[in-house]
């Protein structure tokens, strides 16, 4: 899809970008929340074709069977079972460190459900491969997606996952009544 055509859906939609994307770091891990729609992807979409950079995103394995698995292999998407544990930490932080350049999308929630707490599995593979957390959040309310400043951990998980988590705290979703901590 071109930047142009993606440009008029979402003002068509009333969706906006705002903040800044930081196109000078090479390597990032977009922390993505409140996810809790179906429509976040086809939106989340659409803001990629304005920010023009090719972005990964983390999904469940079962989008990328037939039929349709294609389709979101093809729009850059990573599949994870999560059904059980299988060091997919591990082999992201290696799949970073391999690359010159790449910027992977992951949901902090992990799920469409209501949590209270995100998963941390995003913090540990900016942690382990050393590269900065971009949160972006998805303000339904305001219809848009906005990237706040990068977050450089440390290690210390226990301190930084809160610190991360109230950035999008009180934030209403697309479905209000599952967006995170609200």
């Amino acid at each position: 899809m071109t930047k142009k055509l993606g440009k008029f859906l979402l003002k068509l939609l009333g969706w906006k970008l705002t903040g800044t994307y930081p196109y000078a770091i090479d390597k990032k891990i977009i922390l993505a929340a409140p996810h809790t729609s179906n429509w976040d992807f086809p939106i989340g979409i659409l803001i990629r074709t304005q920010i023009d950079e090719p972005i990964k995103f983390i999904g469940k394995s079962s989008l990328f069977r037939p039929p349709h698995g294609w389709l979101f292999s093809w729009l850059g998407g990573i599949p994870v079972d999560r059904s059980k544990s299988n060091n997919f930490v591990d082999a992201t932080v290696q799949k970073i460190n391999a690359t010159e350049k790449l910027t992977i999308l992951i949901s902090g929630e992990g799920s469409r459900k209501k949590v209270d707490k995100f998963k941390t599995g995003f913090y540990h593979m900016a942690n382990l491969s050393k590269v900065p957390i971009i949160p972006m959040v998805l303000d339904g309310i305001k219809k848009e997606f906005r990237f706040e400043p990068p977050f450089y951990p440390t290690g210390d998980a226990a301190k930084e996952i809160p610190q991360l988590e109230k950035i999008f705290e009180g934030v209403s979703g697309i479905k209000r009544d599952k967006s995170f901590r609200t």
